[in-house]
């Protein structure tokens, strides 16, 4: 049987904040997004700290806090443009509170980003409940364990 050839993608990895340099190859965030990416995809991850993650948040979504991850889409057809802006501190602090390894949590995070630049939604609870499983079964696909579950 031979496998499908994964999606083109055109990646940019920003780091404005640094200090998961390391655990963020970039090998390792493409073959992240191309396992979520159905089509052709240009995508810009960019890493930011508490400062500009709140700016972001409150100057796009009106909520004055940091949070983990923005999706900006742009387009899904015939490519998905989109940027991904993720907050370290943010995230390493979730990580920590829900007994992740800091990786597997940017690998969610970054699943799920990408979910939503191809139209993918957690608003409604069938929604939700729909987006979960296929980022569950993305991450099982990578060596992951289910994000949902609480390991403590």
């Amino acid at each position: 049987m031979k496998s499908e050839p994964m999606p083109m993608l055109r990646l940019s990895l920003q780091f404005r904040d640094g200090s998961h340099r390391a655990q963020l190859p970039r090998h390792q965030v493409i073959r992240w997004i191309r396992h979520a990416l159905n089509t052709e995809g240009e995508i810009t991850v960019r890493v930011v700290g508490e400062a500009e993650g709140r700016e972001l948040n409150r100057s796009f979504r009106a909520k004055d806090y940091a949070t983990n991850v923005l999706t900006f889409d742009y387009d899904a057809d015939p490519v998905v443009l989109a940027d991904l802006v993720l907050c370290a501190p943010v995230v390493a602090r979730e990580a920590e509170e829900q007994g992740k390894s800091l990786v597997a949590h940017y690998a969610h995070l970054i699943v799920h980003g990408v979910l939503h630049a191809q139209g993918w939604d957690h608003e409604s609870a069938r929604e939700a409940k729909r987006m979960e499983q296929r980022e569950r079964e993305i991450l099982a696909g990578l060596g992951y364990p289910d994000p949902y579950l609480d390991p403590k």
